[in-house]
């Protein structure tokens, strides 16, 4: 069953595996239409991250003008229209939760753009709440995410997180269904 949510702004994700090209496709993108650069950096292994925000249009645009200059250098590639709500803001930083009292549920994907899409199903397909999301730096350019609900919730969650993207974007996926009182400082350093 689907959660219902309000139409947001899209999302574009460009990676590209050359830092200076991926400067190039930055210009590109801002020239080639008004969406709005969230984040843009070289990460390790030596690639280069790339997320907009803005009108599915001129996001749309703006993708397709990174990735004409990305060419041959382009990693993974996402547009993302309708973003579940509670997307947009995670990418500024989420608060850090004080406990974990509800299931939790992780997954990790091999890219930026695959973490994004995998999150924006995940809290699609099910009532549960986006506590972690981290973003390629100092994580080899990979992403993860960590959501907490009712374990049926989680399961439903996951599930679709992992389904929505590519199964060699896929690195790994776990539940924990009664998370020890100090696991919250484990995983975000409380």
């Amino acid at each position: 069953m689907s959660i219902p949510h309000e139409r947001e702004p899209a999302l574009g994700v460009l990676e590209v595996a050359s830092i200076t090209r991926g400067m190039h496709a930055v210009d590109a993108m801002l020239k080639r239409a008004a969406s709005r650069v969230v984040l843009a950096r070289p990460v390790t292994p030596g690639k280069f991250v790339i997320v907009l925000r803005g009108g599915e249009q001129e996001v749309a645009e703006s993708l397709a003008a990174g990735r004409e200059r990305a060419d041959a250098d382009e990693v993974d590639s996402l547009l993302l229209p309708g973003v579940h709500p509670a997307l947009p803001p995670a990418l500024d930083g989420l608060p850090l939760p004080r406990t974990l009292e509800r299931s939790v549920g992780l997954l990790e994907m091999t890219t930026v753009a695959a973490t994004l899409h995998a999150a924006d199903a995940a809290l699609k397909a099910a009532d549960v709440a986006l506590v972690g999301l981290g973003l390629a730096r100092g994580i080899g350019g990979k992403g993860w995410l960590a959501l907490e609900g009712t374990q049926d919730a989680v399961e439903a969650a996951l599930e679709a997180g992992d389904d929505a993207v590519a199964p060699e974007r896929r690195a790994g996926r776990e539940l924990i269904a009664r998370p020890h009182p100090e696991l919250v400082h484990a995983l975000f350093g409380q």
